[in-house]
């Protein structure tokens, strides 16, 4: 094996998917704590300056308790590389959850144990079954009481129509909770009421094994015997090919805030889920093991270090070993790009990385040159696909609240818009300035951010717009005839792409009717 293919084979990179209070930050943080990665976690609904995740890292994110950004976390655990990115929950940020699940090889979906399957943990998942994602499943919560075991079990494989194999199985639960038992490797871990992270678990010869009489009531230990004994007559085995190709998730219980299943869950990620992936281009697929480097941009970043107004492009590697000081193709431009300070990621904080692998994310400073969607190769102008824009579903004005910082609010736009966070759309005639976003929440998001991080306070305005959509059409002199017939409907977004915005479904009809050779689309791929 060479280096290349060893450490591909260690890395491990995933996503956690939710829907929004099922403990995902919680987990995150957990899962750094087993990893080493940090020495305390961050208490998310704690008070004061203890309100801090260390995923959740933006300004607005710590004053309302969520996420509204996805968050990239590099740490070692037992002899593999994992590159796990947290992913904003809240359903008026999932645009930054889709593009980020471009960026994985699996995901971890957690419900919560009383809830079930949620409507934002349904849409996402939706999106990882796209791209035949494997799934491991956390059921988090278990210390609260919760819904029958069976029934949520028996609910994600109805709804999600997925296969399901018990990974751990939990011993009762609220305040009967006491621990989970390893189906995999035979472990009863039991809750610790110390305030620290509990041991390995009690190495057990199956669940026959007497230690379990001695360690549990009575009715405990049968209710456990009986409950597996059903499952796994209920549940097909585990099968890594079916799990691999996105059929078949372990489920694992815990409560991630008493660091119950945690490592369970971690060592199953480091044991069933897929090294880095093939990934799919224009012309071919690129297969990790290439020896020249290519990857592409996922995510922009502006004012992670509010006192040097950087910007960080998030560069998901596909093949190759990337070093320190590598010159690589910019795809778009045709120029070369000089990564002499790249950075690999812990949240917030950051570090030089002097050399990266198939699956490692690492950031690119730049003044803007790098886009969502970029490939950036050491030659071959190879252009990834499937990184996603979606048509905004709210659409207001906006303007600065000193009409001396108009040129200022430009400019926070533009970033803003390169980040991905928002579509912004400057109109053909009068020079207004349309912002969409998918969920009405982000105004008060970008409303903040620009006052906050580029001293502008602004106003948003509602709009009555009803819609924008890309146009495009293979036929250049008909687009032309479109645009100037539609010039007070039209608009530019931040890469010069035009844009029709319909005051009304009618006039949308109306204008696919006219010009049938115009597409209007909702969804547009970055390929560039």
């Amino acid at each position: 094996m060479t280096k290349l293919e060893a450490e591909i084979a260690q890395r491990r990179t995933f996503a956690i998917i939710a829907h929004p209070d099922a403990g995902k930050t919680t987990l995150t943080e957990k899962l750094l704590l087993f990893g080493g990665a940090i020495q305390l976690a961050g208490a998310v609904k704690a008070r004061g300056d203890a309100r801090r995740a260390r995923s959740d890292w933006m300004k607005v994110e710590r004053e309302r308790g969520i996420s509204v950004t996805a968050s990239v976390m590099t740490f070692d655990y037992d002899g593999h590389t994992f590159n796990l990115l947290d992913t904003p929950g809240h359903e008026d940020f999932s645009e930054d959850t889709y593009r980020t699940l471009t960026a994985v090889d699996s995901a971890v979906m957690v419900i919560d144990a009383a809830k079930g399957i949620e409507a934002q943990t349904r849409k996402l998942f939706e999106v990882c079954r796209l791209r035949d994602m494997p799934i491991c499943t956390f059921v988090n919560k278990l210390d609260r009481e919760g819904r029958d075991t069976f029934d949520l079990i028996d609910e994600v494989e109805q709804a999600l129509a997925l296969d399901v194999t018990p990974a751990s199985w939990p011993i009762g639960m609220g305040r009967s909770f006491k621990g989970v038992y390893d189906l995999i490797h035979d472990r009863l871990v039991l809750v610790s009421r110390n305030t620290g992270v509990s041991d390995n678990g009690i190495v057990c010869s199956g669940l026959d094994d007497p230690k379990l009489d001695s360690l549990l009531e009575p009715e405990e230990v049968q209710k456990l015997r009986y409950d597996v004994e059903m499952a796994r007559a209920l549940c097909k085995p585990f099968d890594m090919q079916a799990y691999r190709e996105g059929h078949l998730t372990p489920i694992f219980f815990g409560s991630a805030v008493n660091n119950f299943g945690v490592r369970e869950l971690l060592r199953g990620v480091s044991e069933y889920a897929p090294p880095p992936r093939v990934q799919k281009s224009v012309d071919r697929l690129v297969l990790p093991t290439e020896s020249k480097v290519s990857g592409f941009v996922f995510k922009i970043q502006a004012n992670m270090d509010p006192k040097h107004r950087d910007r960080i492009a998030f560069f998901r590697i596909c093949s190759g070993h990337f070093k320190r000081g590598m010159k690589l193709n910019h795809v778009r431009t045709g120029k070369l790009v000089n990564l002499h300070n790249p950075l690999m990621f812990l949240a917030q904080d950051r570090e030089l990385a002097e050399e990266a692998w198939p699956g490692d994310i690492i950031g690119i400073p730049n003044h803007g040159n790098l886009r969502i969607g970029d490939s950036l190769t050491e030659g071959e102008a190879i252009r990834f696909t499937g990184i996603p824009s979606f048509a905004p579903e709210h659409l207001q004005s906006v303007r600065a609240e000193d009409p001396m910082k108009s040129k200022h609010l430009s400019r926070a736009l533009e970033q803003l818009a390169e980040e991905g966070v928002a579509r912004v759309f400057k109109a053909y005639l009068g020079g207004e300035w349309i912002v969409g976003v998918v969920g009405v929440l982000q105004f008060d998001v970008l409303a903040d951010r620009i006052r906050t991080e580029y001293e502008v306070p602004v106003r948003f305005e509602a709009s009555t717009l009803f819609t924008a959509q890309w146009v495009e059409c293979d036929d250049h002199n008909e687009l032309k005839r479109f645009i100037d017939i539609n010039k007070a409907n039209m608009a530019e977004d931040h890469t010069g792409s035009p844009v029709f915005l319909a005051r009304n479904s009618w006039r949308l009809d109306k204008a696919k009717e006219d010009f049938p050779k115009v597409r209007f689309l909702k969804v547009k791929e970055q390929v560039v």
